[in-house]
């Protein structure tokens, strides 16, 4: 069974991953399609960037009403295409309209500077202006809220937006593109891209190519993330990408054992663990190593996976039978070159896989450094603190991480040796607010989503001056 099929109409269906039954459908938007919705995007965006910012804020308002608004087709749409629980579909709702409310508050603080010239009598100013058209290439896993964070401060920028939506999730994609298309937006400024899997390359390709594109937003994985920037760099148009993660949690040998297990398991496992912020690797210090496994172990085999549909069980379904095999082969190669297996099961109804906890993981294992994006964690023996440090820090990637200790001042000490663009000390690895700097380094990404990084992200600077008195000229 395939997750995505193709029809002889201009469409293209997504199947539930539980059923395989059909989800959703959507238009199947060809390369061809791209320079028209370019060009609209293009026209619509000047008398949006020319209106004042509470004319902005009262349009993005509007729009966090709509998409309240629609929570049941939100919802229905979410468990249909990912096999998502009621409860993970609401939460990324909440989130979004958090954003897009977030977003309109930024209209005023969309500011610049006046500089001190050397020059007698000249004004010199730094002005943040609109780029233009913006594209923003949303994945499946949070659906809501990316899909959102790729358009709303964009938006409040006074920019046009081109959401490319996930063949993964068009429908849901598209209800975000509905709410905020009746909200008030001028005609064209906000459109959608939907397109079948097989023609995902040449899509996302003319649309970084499109003239009237000036800024990109992907979040996704670090092999597209790579393509991506790759092709905007031929055009030198700047990208903000938020990429792979590998977090580690690590636990000081000083730490509450209890509030770690529990913000490890959160971390580890929310959304069956299909976040770029999932906690992926528990480093504990070796001397509370065994005490911490036990305890970690036994909060995760009571937490049982099931239908989501159903909503009485903590983890639901993974994405597809792709990942549950992914998942599945890291575990496997750990477990035969050493790892133990302290929690785990098998896979029911195909996608619903239970929480897996494989101890004693080593570099030499492909766990400890891929992203499995999936509800599996490995636990990483430390010497001590420095080397769990060593530990966190050997990876490609460095979106978020965590570090749980009693002694608040070692934590932030801890917190700034780790090479990450985001660190809670005793919080999850998962952690997200609007207003937030959202964004990693290395393999992860680069650019920041959220609060005034966003307005950097989404807007020119441009000096200008201003002669207030005859110049003085050599020649």
């Amino acid at each position: 069974m395939t997750d995505v099929v193709r029809d002889k109409a201009a469409s293209f269906t997504r199947l539930d991953p539980l059923t395989g039954e059909v989800a959703s459908s959507a238009a199947a938007m060809k390369a061809a399609d791209i320079p028209a919705i370019a060009a609209r995007a293009a026209a619509a965006q000047p008398g949006w960037g020319a209106q004042g910012p509470n004319a902005r804020r009262a349009v993005l308002m509007t729009a966090a009403a709509a998409l309240e608004a629609r929570k049941d087709r939100f919802v229905a749409a979410m468990c249909a295409e990912i096999g998502a629980t009621a409860g993970w579909a609401m939460f990324n709702l909440g989130l979004a309209v958090g954003m897009v409310r977030e977003a309109a508050a930024l209209t005023t603080q969309i500011t610049g500077e006046v500089i001190p010239s050397d020059k007698p009598g000249c004004l010199a100013m730094a002005l943040r202006e609109p780029v233009g058209v913006v594209l923003g290439i949303a994945p499946w896993n949070a659906p809501i809220i990316l899909g959102v964070r790729a358009i709303a401060v964009a938006l409040a920028c006074g920019n046009a937006v081109i959401l490319k939506a996930s063949e993964i999730c068009p429908r849901t994609h598209a209800l975000i593109i509905e709410a905020f298309a009746g909200a008030g937006f001028p005609d064209g400024l906000v459109q959608l891209v939907t397109n079948a899997p097989e023609d995902a390359a040449e899509v996302v390709g003319a649309l970084i190519d499109a003239p009237e594109v000036k800024r990109i937003n992907f979040t996704g994985s670090t092999h597209v993330g790579r393509i991506i920037a790759q092709r905007a760099a031929r055009h030198l148009k700047p990208c903000l990408l938020e990429l792979g993660g590998k977090a580690p949690l690590v636990v000081c040998a000083d730490a509450d054992l209890d509030e770690a297990v529990r913000a490890a398991a959160f971390g580890a496992f929310m959304n069956q663990g299909q976040i770029c912020m999932s906690t992926e690797r528990i480093i504990v210090v070796d001397s509370i190593a065994d005490a911490f496994a036990a305890k970690f172990a036994a909060r995760v085999e009571a937490m049982p996976a099931g239908d989501p549909r159903a909503g009485n069980t903590p983890l639901g379904a993974v994405v597809g039978v792709k990942a549950v095999a992914h998942c599945r082969a890291l575990i496997a190669d750990a477990l035969a070159r050493g790892a133990v297996l302290l929690a785990g099961g098998e896979t029911s109804l195909n996608v619903v896989m239970p929480a897996h906890v494989i101890d004693k993981v080593t570099p030499e294992m492909k766990l400890f450094r891929d992203e499995s994006f999936g509800p599996v964690v490995g636990i990483i023996r430390a010497r001590d603190e420095a080397h769990a440090v060593d530990l966190a820090n050997d990876s490609e990637y460095g979106l978020s991480a965590a570090v749980f200790t009693r002694d608040i001042a070692k934590g932030l000490k801890l917190a700034r040796q780790i090479r990450s663009g985001i660190c809670h000390v005793n919080g999850p690895t998962v952690h997200d607010e609007a207003q937030m700097p959202f964004g990693g380094v290395g393999a992860s990404g680069y650019g920041r989503f959220g609060g005034r990084q966003g307005i950097d992200a989404f807007t020119e600077t441009r000096w200008i001056t201003v002669e207030t008195q005859a110049g003085h000229f050599p020649i």
